[in-house]
């Protein structure tokens, strides 16, 4: 990849509402090229999508936990456990992971007894046990990928 193209990912990876304008200024490109290369980027597939990032403070959802979900037993569904989880508003992501869990899910809730009833409702939905690290603070999250590639 290209110094260039690494550092329109990198500004729009900070930014990801930056006018072509100022990602030109940035990459001393012109307006239009760096139109171009912005949409040659998404055809390639390293841009996969804008989005806003929302405060869940803002929206009364002050905690943040991780929860482990650990099968008792033989799963026999495994998809039945993720469709659950899907549709808990208070699931924010889910990854499959390998070790003493089958998923580690995020969940953001605004009180401790928000957090118990998700727990009892994951626990009761399936036959599963839970582990869960609540969130005390945030030293840096959703760090970007790609940084400023390195100028020779």
């Amino acid at each position: 990849m290209e110094s260039t193209d690494q550092k329109i990912l990198a500004l729009l990876s900070r930014e990801g509402r930056m006018s072509f304008t100022d990602i030109g200024r940035e990459t001393g490109l012109s307006t239009s090229a760096a139109q171009q290369r912005v949409r040659r980027l998404e055809q390639r597939g390293f841009i996969t999508g804008y989005r806003a990032r929302i405060d869940g403070k803002a929206l009364g959802r002050s905690l943040v936990a991780f929860i482990k979900i650990m099968p008792l037993g033989q799963l026999t569904d495994d998809s039945r456990i993720v469709e659950l989880l899907e549709q808990m508003p208070e699931i924010t992501s889910c990854y499959s992971v390998a070790g003493d869990a089958s998923y580690l899910c995020r969940a953001e809730i605004g009180t401790p007894e928000e957090l118990d009833g998700l727990l009892t409702r994951i626990r009761l939905a399936q036959s599963v046990a839970t582990s869960t690290t609540v969130v005390l603070r945030t030293m840096f999250a959703d760090k970007p990928l790609v940084d400023w590639p390195d100028e020779p």
